[in-house]
């Protein structure tokens, strides 16, 4: 096995355009233990660690250009504030030494449906930036998971910065695993309010082969709230509102029984992580003294 390691974002080009099926590794946190296991043995691995670019990020106006290999940890120190969905996620990430080596460009490579990151890259709204030496796209995050553990990545593309969108209003992040930390997903959840233009987005992990949008769920709130006037009014959603979101993002899943979870126990959780994160965002939104709601009729509430 070669293991190549360039020191500049073009030397990391030129090499995938030579070696296709290198292994590029950001981290390397999902790599090494395919590899350790005997689970992929590739001819060379591409080490993208020495790429300066690579870990550095910039806030603009309206997103943040997150370079691929910037860790966990920073994002959490960091980005709490522009990011909130994202930094809570990266909170259930492994444990401290994964959160500093592990990052959003290496969970998007190994496009695992469990990626925790995912959620609320879908949610936020966020564009994949992969870059060739044919030259470089950007990808909207909805159209970048094509299966199991596979993305719309050519074979000689790498991907460079994650575009993400600043924070408009409060965000939350729900995961379940089989112990308390240090745990793959049985299934995650991810909700944001975008109150600048009455929208939620809600997306789920680990409950289908791919990360994905509740589209029916959304439509169905949105409509709710809108007929309503949640938005201006603030006030406490309808339970028969939130069970019928609960219900949708349940039933938009398509999980598998597997030794985390029975895919029974996935819709479920999935319904029961839906209610609850709706209430969180909804609360804290009505915290806020949005919409004309004081702070007395229902404080924020994080996860």
């Amino acid at each position: 096995m070669d293991f190549l390691r360039p020191a500049r974002w073009e030397e990391a080009l030129a090499a995938k355009a030579e070696h296709p099926a290198a292994v590029p590794i950001a981290g390397g946190t999902d790599v090494m233990v395919e590899i350790n296991f005997d689970q992929r043995r590739p001819a060379q691995l591409l080490d993208l660690n020495r790429v300066t670019e690579l870990h550095e990020w910039e806030t603009g106006e309206e997103d943040v250009a997150l370079g691929a290999c910037v860790p966990y940890a920073r994002i959490i120190e960091n980005l709490r504030r522009e990011l909130p969905g994202l930094a809570l996620a990266a909170h259930t990430v492994g444990s401290p030494q994964i959160r500093n080596r592990g990052s959003v460009g290496g969970n998007l490579g190994a496009a695992s449906p469990a990626g925790d990151s995912h959620p609320p890259l879908l949610t936020a709204g966020a564009e994949i930036e992969a870059e060739s030496v044919r030259g470089s796209r950007r990808i909207p995050v909805e159209e970048f998971f094509t299966g199991v553990k596979r993305n719309v990545l050519a074979d000689d593309e790498l991907i460079k910065r994650v575009h993400i969108k600043k924070a408009g209003g409060p965000q939350q992040f729900s995961k379940i695993g089989t112990r308390n930390a240090m745990v793959i997903a049985v299934c995650g959840f991810s909700v944001a309010l975008h109150p600048e233009r009455r929208e939620v987005r809600a997306a789920v992990g680990s409950a289908a082969p791919t990360p994905f949008r509740a589209s029916a769920a959304e439509d169905f709130l949105n409509a709710a709230m809108a007929d309503e006037g949640l938005w201006e009014s603030g006030k406490a959603l309808p339970p028969s509102v939130a069970r019928r979101f609960a219900e949708l993002c349940s039933g938009a899943c398509n999980p598998i029984d597997d030794v985390r979870g029975s895919a029974a126990y996935r819709r479920h959780a999935v319904g029961v992580m839906a209610r609850r994160t709706l209430g969180w965002v909804w609360d804290s939104y009505r915290g806020s003294g949005a919409g004309g709601a004081g702070t007395d009729e229902g404080g924020a509430r994080c996860a």
